[in-house]
């Protein structure tokens, strides 16, 4: 039984799955390209909070780490819609009492530091991965600080160093057949900051997740434990209005008061903000194989990089390690004197995997054009309301997408992908009902969706 595994990236998925891998007897080694974050403070800008939902809440509860993350994280039950009309407007996200929770990044991330090495993982920071020898089984490293060049022996490597990941790039360039893929889409998105009012009061409603749609572009806003939010404004870079066309503070103060009217005076930094916090692209990695025989797996960004507009890239990387974990399990008595057959074990993950990292993906895409414009659009909102109804009269028949991908784990990302395509089929002929807007609640509506239900079921037959 391989004993010893490094792990390349402390970041949210390598700290928690060196937390998984130590509490089954490994001894895990994680080398890090950055300092110890605990020890500096974090760049601003670089601080952007995260949606903790079921799948990642599962995965931290299967360690017996969730307690302690509960500490640090804020119930959100709904988005606060801020419309540019000045209405507003609530949407549950769930069903009564389902809820995701804002999380500070580095919040998180210094927890799960913390309790990494507190169940006995030893964390090398300032080491930047700059080649792996699959050969020899060898990781070279050089120390960022001193640029002394280290080699490690390593019979297992997980790569969980991020989107832009030196791990997956060496694997690539040692695999005559690997498939890779980057998109950029054209927005990009800048943090900014809604302080607590003078009291540490919260200024806008802490149990929401607060969304300024704008057609082409939005600002989300989420609650901290002390009171102020982080906000994100995703931008076009080119074109009007853009990040090349805010050029200046006045620019900013005057686009801000036209725009984000109900907020743009509760936030007195915003200027600064602006112009200090960097401009950050947004990219979609795909790529094949994730794995190398039973030598070595990509995990988490490194693997299958996503935009932010479903709120799943952490969970997804966290459900990654909670999977791995389950394969594990299935898998421990392959070999004789309770060895584990690491092959098989990746072999499995990565075709369990993949198909989900793609889909969720594809959702989180098709979730930014929702939250920056549909989410305003009454003909939308119509549409959500006529699910809702019908979900809460036949919950077995009907779970909404979001639903799918935030609030049910048993469900796979790739299916609540292919279950969404025919939802949304079946919304559009039930939207062309004649004066839906008035008699939705009638049964012609019901009767529709039932009977396009029972046509689908049918036809797969």
């Amino acid at each position: 039984m391989k004993k010893e595994i490094t792990i390349i990236g402390a970041g949210l998925v390598g700290s928690l799955l060196s937390i998984y891998l130590k509490k089954r007897g490994y001894d895990v080694t994680i080398y890090e390209r950055r300092g110890d974050m605990r020890k500096a403070t974090v760049a601003a800008g670089r601080s952007i909070n995260l949606a903790l939902s079921d799948r990642g809440i599962k995965a931290l509860e299967e360690v017996g780490i969730m307690e302690e993350v509960k500490k640090i994280a804020i119930p959100m039950h709904g988005r606060y819609i801020h419309n540019a009309d000045g209405s507003n407007a609530y949407q549950a996200y769930g069903a009564e009492g389902q809820f995701i929770n804002s999380v500070s990044r580095g919040d998180l991330n210094r927890k799960l530091i913390d309790l990494a090495e507190a169940n006995g993982v030893q964390i090398n920071f300032n080491e930047k991965c700059d080649h792996i020898d699959f050969k020899k089984n060898e990781i070279h490293f050089i120390n960022e600080v001193s640029q002394h060049l280290t080699t490690h022996q390593s019979p297992l490597t997980f790569g969980s160093d991020g989107s832009y990941s030196a791990a997956r790039l060496t694997h690539q360039l040692q695999h005559n057949r690997f498939q890779y893929q980057q998109h950029y889409i054209d927005f990009g998105y800048k943090e900014l900051t809604i302080p607590a009012g003078a009291n540490g009061e919260y200024l806008l409603d802490k149990d929401a997740l607060h969304i300024w749609p704008r057609g082409n572009y939005m600002m989300i806003a989420l609650p901290n434990m002390d009171g102020s939010f982080t906000c994100t404004l995703f931008f076009p870079f080119e074109g009007e209005p853009s990040f090349n066309t805010l050029t200046t503070k006045e620019k900013v103060k005057l686009f801000f008061e036209k725009t984000f009217t109900n907020v743009a005076s509760l936030m007195p930094t915003l200027e600064e903000d602006f112009f200090t916090n960097p401009t950050s692209s947004l990219v979609t990695v795909k790529c094949f194989p994730w794995i190398r025989d039973d030598k070595f797996a990509l995990i988490g960004d490194a693997a299958h990089a996503i935009v932010p507009f479903f709120g799943q890239g952490m969970n997804c990387g966290f459900e990654d390690c909670l999977v791995l974990n389950s394969l594990i399990d299935k898998h421990m008595e392959d070999l004789p004197n309770g060895q584990v057959n690491w092959k098989l074990i990746l072999d499995e993950y990565q075709a369990l995997r993949k198909p989900d990292g793609d889909a969720i993906a594809e959702l989180a895409l098709n979730n930014f054009v929702e939250m920056r414009d549909k989410v305003g659009d009454p003909i939308f909102l119509l549409q959500k309301k006529i699910e809702a109804a019908f979900s809460k009269k036949y919950p077995e028949m009907w779970t909404p997408a979001y639903s799918q991908v935030t609030f049910s784990p048993k469900i796979r990302y790739s299916d609540a992908l292919k279950n969404s395509i025919k939802q949304q089929a079946i919304m559009d002929e039930v939207m062309k009902i004649k004066d839906i807007e008035t008699n939705w609640q009638e049964e012609v509506t019901e009767e529709k969706i039932l009977s396009l239900l029972k046509f689908n079921k049918t036809s797969k037959a």
